[in-house]
């Protein structure tokens, strides 16, 4: 696995993104999860899976899925380096991917198979997920696509266990689990166009200590004038 593709996507004297190289694998055998929410041309997911000093990359349109009857396109991307892991921020508009970027999810992965690369080759990828938000067994499996990305194309599903859940998570979950902001205010601190940004982040989206300082004041009698 190489970096080239993503290399040649990016003017790195431009954009923030890292230019990264392949690793070796972590000697303890763990392995970088990471899910980026990028308010690019359009919203989706970027769902990453560290392998073999990389990340494995797809393109999530509607986002991940806690509900096992919910099936979620994904398309595979190229490869990304293992700095992207903690890639925050603003792609100058005009560049590949220009937009704002938030790391929504992170943590750790582990294989359900022996093999990755075969059950890869085979398009049955299983696989626990421990990050902050999603947990569990998931899966991704090939689907048969259209045209030339006909092999890129995947379907990313919950498996029934524990972790399953009904629950909305991307508008219950829409913060940034390393800053703990939305995709409007990484935008704004970040020179971005936070007006585009706001359109991926739910419409009662709170601000941060909001609904904190909502509970210290109810109930509270108003002072006697």
């Amino acid at each position: 696995m190489a970096l080239g593709e993503y290399r040649e996507k990016r003017k790195f004297k431009i954009t923030p993104e890292p230019s990264g190289k392949p690793r070796k694998a972590a000697s303890d055998g763990r392995r970088v999860y990471v899910i980026q929410k990028h308010r690019a041309t359009q919203l989706h997911y970027d769902f990453r899976l560290e392998h073999y000093g990389v990340l494995l990359s797809w393109a999530v349109p509607k986002g991940p899925s806690p509900d096992p009857s919910v099936k979620r396109l994904a398309m595979q991307v190229e490869d990304h380096p293992l700095e992207y892991a903690e890639f925050e921020g603003v792609i100058p508009e005009g560049e590949y991917g220009g937009g704002t970027v938030m790391v929504w999810d992170k943590g750790e992965w582990s294989p359900e198979s022996d093999d990755v690369d075969a059950a890869l080759k085979k398009g049955d990828f299983k696989f626990t997920l421990n990050g902050k938000k999603l947990h569990g067994s998931w899966v991704l499996v090939r689907t048969r696509g259209f045209g030339s990305k006909a092999d890129k194309s995947w379907l990313l599903i919950k498996h029934r266990d524990k972790f399953a859940s009904t629950i909305d998570i991307e508008e219950k979950e829409p913060r940034s689990v390393l800053s703990g902001k939305l995709l409007a205010e990484i935008a704004r601190d970040g020179g971005g166009d936070a007006e585009k940004a706001a359109t991926g982040d739910p419409k009662n989206g709170s601000k941060p200590g909001a609904r904190a300082a909502s509970k210290k004041t109810k109930g509270k009698k108003k002072p006697k004038a």
